[in-house]
């Protein structure tokens, strides 16, 4: 994120001339959840403005989410033909970088934000370019990153929303912030392949980003301090991904802790504990996120943000015991997924409109319900509790493992895809608390799922939903047939 723009008080001629307005509502943030609250609150009758100071569409758009999976889709089509006899005898050679390189500057619109802008205009949104931040109750000041004093202060009649998002962490590694070129902005807009690329950080950011430049001819080494790659999910998860990536050639490490980071020239070294050095051309830092909190405002309207900077919220999403201060996103550190910061902001809207008929209602914790995909070879798709999680919360849970490819619709993506299922069952409840498919694009499977865990359907009522013959679905049989009773 920009500096915070210098805001000059000293001079009484130089206040007069900030130019004032007044609007209903003030979103600061026009990434997904950013745009979305001022969409339905335009869209309820409200004047909205919304500040930003990059680009409409925020991070997922052009720095995250879209670029990431336009560099790995073709990977994972390439590897499903190489499964499939009758298309594998077509497909020869390898990726052509270039191609797809190009094909993700279209997802992306080269870093263009236009296309967005008839949206905001059809809504009558009005945008304000610039960094927003709080200086007094319901009053945001804006600036350009290099302005000596605010260009325009708006006072928002009912509510100002904090949509900011987060920027990558460092952590604290002597010497990392200079020795690093990339984070995932970086990573996901680079327009050259460099011969040999470190990754540090086993999340799925860093897993993701793996694939997608090993794909390109990259000689990647992924670097994880825990003992297995993503640390949240379940196990075998980290474990079978692990494998598709080390199938790749990717050369990775698990239980390896990164002590400083240097350059020698041109080139990244980090230094591992033990002495052994790892040399790249490029070094991608890819070891968690950071809210965008600090420089807000936040001390000017009483409110102050957790130890790690996250803006705690209530059901509601207001920040604070604020009436009128909301905070959507990623910023508030309940689910750090696009599709959840733009349910979060669908229900501050509903609430700021006063829509009491809102089905929506109040927003649950996310965490377990929220469901996440990591788009690997082979990808993870989860969704509520893992098994470990479920017994450290008390439930009477036990795990039906399954196959992912043992079905008949799975020999239509390539026999021999592999992968791993885990259902986990409440057993005293009767209901799926859980589930993680590993395997080739299971990412599909991952809905059903959801309403499952989030709605506690009984499994007496999943047996009665048929799934269709030849179909993958048909792995919700295994679930009934092995039922724990």
């Amino acid at each position: 994120m920009p500096p915070v723009a210098r805001i000059r008080r000293d001079d009484p001629m130089e206040e007069q001339h900030v130019h004032e307005t007044e609007a209903d509502v003030v979103v600061l943030g026009a990434g997904p959840a950013g745009e979305v609250a001022a969409g339905r609150l335009a869209e309820g009758g409200l004047d909205v403005v919304l500040v930003e100071d990059r680009l409409v569409g925020g991070e997922c758009s052009y720095w995250g989410c879209m670029p990431s999976k336009a560099l790995l889709r073709p990977v994972e089509l390439l590897a499903e033909t190489q499964r499939v006899p009758g298309v594998r005898e077509l497909v020869h050679g390898t990726l052509d970088p270039q191609v797809v390189l190009d094909r993700r500057d279209e997802v992306i619109h080269e870093l263009d934000d236009s296309a967005q802008l008839p949206w905001l205009q059809e809504r009558d949104i009005r945008l304000v370019r610039g960094r927003g931040v709080l200086t007094a109750e319901r009053t945001v000041e804006v600036s350009d990153a290099d302005a000596e004093r605010p260009k325009e202060r708006i006072v928002a009649r009912r509510a100002v929303v904090i949509a900011v998002g987060t920027s990558p962490a460092f952590p604290p590694v002597e010497g990392l912030r200079d020795a690093a070129g990339w984070t995932n902005r970086e990573a996901t807009t680079a327009d050259e392949v460099p011969a040999t690329l470190t990754v540090m950080g086993g999340g799925p950011i860093g897993a993701e980003l793996a694939v997608a430049w090993a794909s390109l001819g990259a000689r990647v080494t992924l670097l994880e301090q825990g003992p297995r790659l993503l640390a949240k999910e379940e196990p075998y998860a980290g474990e079978e991904v692990a494998q598709g990536l080390r199938a790749m050639g990717i050369d990775v490490r698990t239980g390896v802790k990164v002590v400083s980071a240097t350059r020698s020239g041109d080139r990244p070294v980090v230094v591992l504990e033990g002495g052994e050095h790892v040399e790249a051309d490029e070094l991608l830092v890819a070891a968690g996120r950071a809210p965008n909190t600090a420089g807000l405002g936040l001390d000017a309207v009483g409110v102050a943000p957790d130890e790690h900077g996250w803006l705690g919220t209530d059901e509601h999403l207001r920040v604070g015991g604020r009436e009128w201060l909301y905070a959507v996103g990623d910023v508030n550190g309940r689910a750090l997924l696009t599709h959840q910061g733009k349910r979060q902001a669908r229900v501050a809207s509903a609430h700021v409109l006063g829509d009491a008929s809102s089905a929506l209602g109040p927003h649950e914790p996310d965490g377990a319900q929220s469901p996440r995909v990591t788009f690997t070879e082979p990808q993870v798709a989860a969704v509520g509790l893992t098994l470990e999680d479920a017994l450290a919360a008390g439930i009477d849970a036990v795990a039906v493992d399954v196959p992912s490819d043992g079905n008949a619709g799975a020999s239509f993506v390539g026999k021999d895809a592999g992968g791993t299922t885990r259902f986990v069952v409440d057993r005293t409840a009767d209901v799926l608390v859980g589930a993680t498919f590993v395997g080739a694009a299971v990412a599909e499977h991952l809905h059903a799922a959801t309403i499952a865990v989030t709605a506690r359907v009984p499994l007496a009522l999943i047996d009665q939903a048929t799934p269709v013959f030849p179909t993958r679905t048909e792995i919700w049989l295994r679930l009934i047939e092995r039922r724990p009773r």
